[in-house]
């Protein structure tokens, strides 16, 4: 007897931290940036700004839990 094709829920928490592009890079937001910035240089809170790429097993691990892989 075979098993019924489901489709797999999208874990929420997930898909609200990180973002996959168009090329399939997975991106998500940088730490240390939401509060005590104050203290902070200028610099390292421009550092901090942008979104940073995942890289290596973990991107694969969270494509595979958007049910993008």
């Amino acid at each position: 007897m075979r098993k019924p094709n489901r489709k797999h829920k999208v874990t929420k928490s997930v898909s609200n931290r990180f973002e996959v592009t168009k090329n399939g890079k997975v991106l998500r937001r940088s730490s240390f940036n939401r509060h005590l910035r104050r203290k902070k240089s200028k610099k390292q809170l421009r550092r901090l700004k942008g979104k940073q790429p995942v890289l290596g097993r973990f991107a694969i691990k969270v494509k595979k839990i958007l049910g993008l892989a």
